[in-house]
C-alpha cells in the first residue's frame, strides 16, 4: 500500500518584535480609516489586524493615541525638514525655489491614502485637520510670503497679514485641488503636473507684487484703483 505524503509542516508566523509590531499597527490602521475614516471602530480594526482588540489597546491605549501615531506618521514624518532651507535660500530665484518645492511636496501627498484621511479627519471634525493646516501655515505659505516682499522689495518686516496669507494659501488649495480632483474623484486633468504648478506659480508670483506692492505707495495705489475703475 503506498504511503501518504508527508504533511508539510506549517510555516511558523515570524514573531515581531514591539517595534515592528507597533509600525506594522500603525500601517495597517492607516489602510483601515483611509477606507472606513474615523467612525471605524478599534474592534473591527483589530479584526483586520488579526489580533485581539486588548493587545491593540496594549500598543495605544486609545483609540485617539493610534489616529495621533496615524497623523504623526502620514503627516509629519515625511516633512521634510530641508523644505524650509529650500524656500528661503535666496541664492537662487524665488520662482525655481517654489517650483522645486511644490514638485517634493506634491509627491509627498498627492496619494488616494493621504488625501481620503485628510478628507475624513476633516468631515469627523478631528485634530488632525487643524494642526496640519497650523503646520502648513507656519513652516510654508509664511515663508512663502516673506520672500515674496523680499522679491518684490517690500518691507519683510512683520508677520504675514492676513490678506497675504489668504493670497498663499490661494496658490497651496488650487495646486492641493489638482490633486484632489485627480486622485479622489479621478476627473479629467492635465497630465503634466510640472506644468500645472509653473502656470500656478506665474499667476501668484505675478499677482502678489501687483496686489501688495501697492499696499504702501498711496500713488501707486491710486493708480491700481483708477486701472480698475476704467475696466469696470
Amino acid at each position: 500500500m503506498k504511503k501518504a505524503p508527508p504533511k508539510r509542516a506549517r510555516a511558523k508566523q515570524k514573531r515581531l518584535s514591539p517595534d515592528d509590531r507597533r509600525r506594522e499597527f500603525v500601517t495597517k490602521a492607516t489602510e483601515f480609516f483611509s477606507e472606513e475614516g474615523f467612525d471605524g471602530g478599534t474592534r473591527d480594526l483589530a479584526r483586520r489586524l488579526g489580533v485581539t482588540q486588548p493587545l491593540l489597546y496594549r500598543y495605544f491605549p486609545s483609540k485617539d493615541d493610534l489616529i495621533k501615531e496615524v497623523y504623526r506618521t502620514v503627516y509629519l514624518e515625511p516633512f521634510d525638514a530641508g523644505w524650509e532651507q529650500l524656500l528661503t535660500d535666496r541664492s537662487r530665484p524665488l520662482r525655481e525655489r517654489l517650483r522645486e518645492f511644490y514638485q517634493a511636496y506634491t509627491d509627498v501627498i498627492f496619494t488616494r491614502k493621504w488625501l481620503r484621511i485628510y478628507f475624513y479627519a476633516g468631515l469627523k471634525g478631528l485634530d488632525i485637520n487643524r494642526w496640519y493646516i497650523g503646520v502648513v501655515e507656519d513652516k510654508i505659505l509664511s515663508r512663502i510670503v516673506r520672500e515674496c516682499r523680499h522679491e518684490a522689495g517690500l518691507p519683510e518686516q512683520g508677520t504675514p497679514t492676513a490678506a497675504e496669507l489668504e493670497m498663499a494659501w490661494v496658490l497651496q488649495s488650487g495646486i492641493f485641488y489638482y490633486g484632489v480632483r485627480k486622485y479622489i474623484f479621478e476627473s479629467p486633468v492635465l497630465e503634466d503636473k510640472k506644468q500645472v504648478i509653473s502656470d500656478a506659480l506665474d499667476v501668484f508670483l505675478t499677482g502678489f507684487e501687483q496686489v501688495f506692492s501697492t499696499a504702501g505707495d498711496p500713488a501707486r495705489a491710486a493708480t491700481k484703483k483708477s486701472e480698475k475703475a476704467a475696466l469696470a
